[in-house]
């Protein structure tokens, strides 16, 4: 028999720390010191941070390098005691902030419009991030809707693959969200799909630039032109993609227009604090006039404690957020975000390379900075099972099964990771097949996806982690 006294229990990968570390259930009676916090902190922050370091986690780190991220958390401190909504007594907030859209209004193309009124000119606000800046949108779009149209039955049409945002967004400001399926080989919106659903009740379409799952842009040409046919918006979700699509198509790859060169675009959301490379926390959302962004604005004329007014969802925002958002900007500038644009895309090009070498994986679309793939051979569930014991941290997509490599900056800065990331794909593709039959590691649901059953235990597992999350 096995002797079982000396073995520890298996380490909770979500709780790592519990019995490590001390636990919080209650307040403490007395304070710690700062040195002495200070530096458990530090070391979860080294532990944490060399998981990604090594270049081998796709996505999820968006920044310009350490030197980079340093200066950020400078400028952080300096106004992060600040909270926006106080302009009057710190009015670099609305230089910042002011700023932050016009730069970001100018990426996107916003002299497309060619008018001098400033009522019809780009605008938008900085909000929490792309969650937030699609929230603001989808409101705007019904309560426009509304207010215009009279529909109090609000619908929005949006592919299968646009972000779960606008799902939240629909059942927070109760509309109804129409999804249009993305099927193979295209893994984009199909107009004429769109078109189909449009009727009296719609108030938007949505389109992505670039999808999550596939980092491929929408046909956003075509759904402008049902925009302005029928008369409803255009939002271009461009939160993952939307700051460094515009570089790649500098660099002279091929980009689908999505921006404000489109007549029929209305709204544009885009993350500073992915390839904008800012602190986590900020986004923009942009409006093509003050007419639309309007119906964001939320005001109450009439409360006791004074009147109040607030851009966006949030009330008080951090300062220093703001702060290291325009500084990321300016410090980089247009040749910092084609120098960084350029060195993530030659990585990217080297996956794609090294992928269409392995005959058993497929690549999705005409992707850029995501390199995504598929199989019709093998279990890509199991190519994920053996990368993972390598180290390397893809996005696992389903419907159909599938894995996605999002490159940034990590990427670049440590050699040789294309190289390192192919090699171990050809013997996770060997793995795979020797596996061939088996129920991968991966997910416990595979060929139930979508189903009834599926999506209710999806949902019970996801609500008991989350409690679990929040438990001591």
């Amino acid at each position: 028999m096995t002797d079982t006294r000396n073995v520890p229990e298996p380490r909770d990968p979500f709780k790592p720390y519990k019995g490590r570390l001390q636990s919080y259930p209650a307040l403490p009676k007395q304070g710690r010191e700062h040195r002495e916090i200070f530096e458990e902190l530090q070391m979860i922050s080294v532990e944490e941070n060399a998981k990604w370091k090594n270049g081998r986690v796709s996505g999820t780190f968006y920044h310009a390098g350490d030197t980079h991220r340093a200066f950020l958390n400078d400028v952080f401190s300096l106004f992060s005691h600040v909270n926006v909504i106080q302009a009057d007594l710190c009015p670099s907030m609305s230089k910042f902030e002011s700023e932050i859209v016009a730069m970001s209004a100018s990426i996107f193309n916003a002299d497309a419009l060619k008018t001098d009124h400033p009522k019809d000119a780009v605008c938008g606000t900085v909000t929490s991030g792309g969650t937030e800046s699609i929230l603001m949108a989808m409101k705007v779009y019904r309560d426009k809707g509304f207010a215009e149209k009279g529909i109090t039955a609000p619908e929005i049409i949006k592919p299968k693959t646009a972000h779960p945002a606008f799902l939240k967004a629909g059942q927070y400001f109760g509309i109804k969200m129409i999804e249009v399926s993305t099927d193979l080989p295209d893994f984009r919106v199909d107009p004429a799909a769109v078109e189909a659903r449009i009727n009296e009740n719609t108030v938007a379409i949505v389109a992505s630039a670039g999808n999550y799952p596939y980092g491929l842009v929408d046909p956003f040409d075509r759904l402008s032109e049902l925009a302005l046919k029928y008369n409803v918006g255009l939002h271009a979700d461009g939160c993952l993609g939307g700051f460094i699509l515009p570089w790649i198509e500098k660099l002279g790859y091929p980009v689908p227009v999505f921006d404000f060169r489109l007549p029929g675009l209305t709204s544009l959301s885009a993350d500073t604090h992915k390839y904008g490379f800012g602190l986590k926390g900020t986004s923009v959302i942009l409006y093509r006039n003050k007419d639309l962004r309007r119906y964001q604005y939320f005001d109450a004329p009439d409360f006791p404690g004074g009147i109040y007014v607030s851009p966006s969802a949030s009330g008080s925002r951090s300062g220093g957020l703001t702060a290291s958002t325009w500084a990321a900007m300016v410090s980089l500038g247009e040749q910092g975000y084609m120098d960084a644009t350029r060195a993530i895309m030659k990585v990217a090009d080297d996956i794609r390379e090294g992928l269409a070498g392995i005959p058993e994986l497929i690549l999705i679309g005409d992707s850029t900075f995501i390199v995504s793939f598929r199989s019709d051979d093998i279990d890509v569930f199991h190519v994920n099972d053996f990368m993972k014991k390598k180290g390397w941290r893809f996005n696992v997509l389903q419907l159909p099964p599938a894995l996605h490599f999002c490159v940034t900056m990590p990427q670049v800065e440590t050699s040789g990771v294309a190289a390192a990331l192919i090699s171990d794909l050809k013997e996770a593709v060997a793995y795979a097949r020797s596996k061939h039959g088996t129920v991968a590691e991966t997910t416990a649901l595979y060929g139930m996806a979508g189903t009834e059953e599926a999506n209710q235990m999806v949902s019970d597992l996801l609500s008991a982690y989350l409690d679990h999350f929040y438990s001591v």
